[in-house]
Order: C-alpha cells, then structure tokens, then sequence
C-alpha cells in the first residue's frame, strides 16, 4: 500500500548534483498506523483503514476511542480508508520507506479558501473596456437566453465561492525521502495551506 497521510509544512528548494535547483513541497507524511482491516467476505470489499496525527483523548468522542482501543492505538486526528488488498495488519505502521526518490505521486489536499470572488478572477474572464464611459468592466455579461427558456441554464459561470475545495494534483515526483525525520519533498507544488493535511497516493 503506497498512500501516506501527512501535513504540508510549506516549500523550499532542493539542489541536484549538476547545480540545478527543484522547487518542492515539503510533507510531514506517517508514521500512519492501520487502524481497521475491511475483507470482501465481511465488509463486501477490501480496504485498510490508517490513521495520523496525535491528539488528545479528550478530543475525541467515546465511538472513536473505543474504535482506536480496540486496535491498540493512541487517540489520533485523521482516520482514512484506503481501498484495496495488502500484506498489513492492524497496529502496524505505514512510514515514508514505501517512497522513493523518482517516484511519481498524486498529492489530494483542500484547496485555500478565496471567499466570495467574481467571473474574473473565479473563472478567468476577459472584462469589459476599462476606459471613463463604458459601463462593463468586470461583470459577466449576458447570462441566459430571451423568452425562451428564460432561465439561466445550471452550471453558467458565475460568481461564488472560490476555493476551499477538494484538489488532487498528479504527475508530481518524490526528490527526496528522510525516514528520521519522516518528511517527503515532492517536486512542485500541493493544493492547501500550510499544515493541511494532505493523502499522497503512489
């Protein structure tokens, strides 16, 4: 199983041997410990079930303590189920060695929050002339058709909410791995802000 919970920590820049430079996200990433085993024959389909980031036990609610108990694993932030069939066991802990240098990922995160934005700057918008005079400058234009239908058709383009939404970026690549200090550097950048969490997928 190649997926990693983690927490973006922010980005920086890595060096290769020729002198080059990679910008890259750096990603706090496990040790993820399996928390639940789903089988075809019980659960209809087979899924592991990982957790990370410590918490306090206070935190939580009695369902999900008694869940990690069962288990045998501290109180933990974030349970995701991973579908899928794998050699693991509950209790045991999924770190960054499943990652190499080369490796391409695919990082899925929540994107940052905009607020409410218009058509320009939510979906790209040409705009009107900005000259004194003109009296369209940053407003959609025409939106729907005349009597008929006479709505405007779901879906249109339109102002709203921009942002805060689930983002999965692919074709990213692992620079580098440091199994001490658990951390993943991925070539480029990562949806979210810093301390996110993130789900990096092999």
């Amino acid at each position: 199983m190649k997926t990693l919970l983690g927490k973006k920590l922010g980005m920086t820049q890595f060096f290769n041997e020729d002198g080059s430079v990679v910008r890259c996200t750096v990603i706090q990433a496990g040790p993820c410990l399996v928390t639940q085993k789903k089988t075809v024959e019980n659960d209809g389909y087979a899924a592991t079930q990982i957790a990370f980031g410590d918490v306090k036990a206070r935190r939580l609610n009695k369902p999900l303590l008694g869940h990690l108990k069962k288990a045998g694993v501290d109180p933990k932030r974030h349970l995701v189920e991973v579908r899928g069939e794998d050699d693991l066991a509950v209790g045991d802990a999924v770190t960054v060695e499943v990652f190499a240098p080369g490796d391409r990922v695919k990082v899925s995160g929540v994107s940052k929050g905009k607020g409410f934005q218009g058509v320009i700057k939510r979906h790209g918008f040409g705009g009107g002339p900005g000259y004194h005079g003109a009296h369209f400058h940053r407003a959609p234009g025409s939106i729907g058709s005349s009597a008929d239908p006479a709505r405007v058709y779901p879906g249109t383009r339109l102002p709203g909410q921009m942002g805060n939404v689930r983002v999965t970026q692919t074709g990213l690549t692992v620079v580098k791995t440091d199994l001490d200090k658990n951390l993943v550097l991925v070539k480029g950048a990562i949806p979210g802000s810093k301390g996110s969490l993130v789900v990096i997928r092999g």
